[in-house]
């Protein structure tokens, strides 16, 4: 009898680690997951800890500034996690064994982050700088209106995109067009690959404030059903323009917020196809809970379910929110990062 994380990738999924942490990179690459993901959450949490002081005194000595060794530092971590999940890049011939690299989250910076167009200019330049020479490093793009707008220049240029912060169909329409835009300027497609990383958990924290009058058998299920279906908008399109790798959704944002939850409850109902990306403690948590996974992704909720959601959630309000809290929540980590180095280099 297969365990719960054999059971899970025996329906088709692929198992992604939301964390470059090289500890866990090991167990989870043991375990079965073939890539990885990174933030600045999960930076500068690496970072805090300690456990990489002396790698930031040997920058430090080099005369980087606190910007420059943020940046190395976040190269070093994802460049170790890519190492170790290159056989599965090299074994499935370019789908899979992927590490993501978050472009600069102070770009949205509401306060400090330049205009538009310099926005987009500087998503290209960067995207196209920290990829390149990496054969299993996908570049993550916001979902906002500057990284939509700088989406099809980078896959033009070879860049693979993972598109991330994205909440509602009509991000991942724009995105999915602009990406294909820019993969039909290629000489060929034989290396195009990207992904939408759907937010799912936030969806649900946000409708239990904004939107109480949910019934019970509906609350805590409009991420779900948003996710579900954006899964299946991408099935479609793409099997009419049949690439020679997957264009993929990634399930993120997994890990329940709900003490009543079972930890394992996005994991489950998305099991059977494309890819989740769950966080350590997921991971852990699935891998004791003696569950044999069975393919979920294609079923909807109850239609009384479905309906009930469709009439009292406004998805554009939620898209506004959800998009305004994710940028804060990605660049007051990379605040936090840069004031981290600057204290170590202090001697602190």
């Amino acid at each position: 009898m297969p365990n719960p994380i054999e059971s899970l990738l025996a329906t088709g999924t692929k198992l992604w680690l939301d964390s470059v942490d090289p500890d866990l990179v090991r167990t989870n690459l043991a375990a079965g997951a073939t890539g990885a993901t990174s933030n600045p959450i999960i930076v500068a949490d690496l970072v805090a800890t300690g456990r990489f002081n002396a790698q930031i005194e040997r920058l430090a000595h080099k005369g980087l500034d606190d910007s420059a060794i943020a940046w190395r530092m976040t190269d070093a971590l994802v460049r170790d996690a890519q190492q170790a999940f290159l056989p599965a890049w090299q074994r499935t011939h370019g789908d899979d064994g992927y590490v993501s690299f978050e472009l600069d989250p102070l770009l949205e910076d509401p306060e400090i982050g330049p205009e538009h167009s310099k926005r987009v200019s500087e998503y290209i330049r960067l995207g196209k700088e920290w990829s390149a020479g990496h054969r299993n490093r996908m570049i993550k793009v916001p979902a906002t209106p500057a990284g939509i707008d700088a989406l099809e220049e980078l896959v033009a240029a070879g860049v693979t995109v993972n598109v991330t912060l994205v909440f509602s169909s009509r991000q991942y329409s724009l995105a999915r067009e602009a990406v294909w835009r820019g993969a039909q300027r290629r000489a060929n497609l034989d290396a195009f690959k990207s992904v939408y990383s759907i937010f799912v958990s936030r969806l649900d924290v946000y409708t239990e404030k904004a939107v109480p009058q949910l019934s019970p058998a509906a609350q805590g299920m409009v991420g779900i059903l948003n996710a579900k279906r954006i899964w299946a908008e991408n099935q479609q399109y793409w099997a009419e323009r049949r690439t020679p790798l997957k264009q993929e959704i990634v399930f993120a944002s997994t890990g329940t917020k709900k003490p009543s939850d079972p930890p394992w409850k996005y994991v489950e109902a998305f099991a059977g196809s494309d890819i989740e990306t769950n966080p350590p403690a997921t991971n852990e948590a699935v891998a004791r809970s003696n569950r044999t996974f069975t393919r979920q992704v294609d079923k909807l909720p109850p239609p009384a379910v479905v309906e009930e959601i469709d009439r009292l959630v406004d998805m554009q309000k939620l898209e506004d929110v959800l998009m305004s809290e994710g940028i804060k929540k990605f660049a007051d980590p990379q605040k936090k990062l840069l004031a981290q180095v600057a204290e170590k280099r202090r001697g602190k």
